[in-house]
């Protein structure tokens, strides 16, 4: 089952460090504005970007096992279809890593194949929640 409770949802805000899976070059698109919005608020933002070189003055990765760096939330702006394969990455890394232990779907990407994934793996999974918005609520 997804995650819904505040209180949870609020020790998931408390990560330091999130990767975000889609994260744009383009201003204006929420895969931009939303991880700019986080990075703002005092989160390392990793951009995951196969065609970007660096985004908002952080190194674009690849994919997230490629990421050097302890990573504690993965932030998906990826379509739904997308979204277990990105789970499966998330799954690779917690197993090999012990970090990436949480995903989130943001606002309008869900997938109950994503979901069983996460939940049979062990991992913290948040779909159709949008980060900004809930840190606004939860923390502000």
């Amino acid at each position: 089952m997804p995650i819904t409770d505040d209180e949870t949802l609020r020790q998931l805000l408390d990560a330091d460090t999130i990767a975000v899976v889609g994260c744009s070059t383009t201003p204006g698109k929420a895969a931009h504005d939303v991880p700019a919005y986080l990075q703002d608020r005092g989160y390392h933002v990793i951009p995951i970007n196969p065609y970007a070189d660096e985004i908002f003055a952080e190194t674009a990765y690849d994919s997230l096992a490629d990421v050097e760096e302890e990573i504690d939330l993965v932030d998906v702006f990826r379509p739904s279809e997308e979204t277990p394969d990105v789970v499966d990455e998330a799954v690779e890394r917690h197993e090999a890593e012990g970090d990436a232990g949480a995903v989130w779907l943001q606002l309008g990407i869900e997938s109950d194949e994503a979901a069983t994934r996460a939940e049979e793996a062990g991992l913290d999974f948040v779909q159709d929640r949008c980060l900004k918005i809930e840190y606004d609520r939860l923390v502000g």
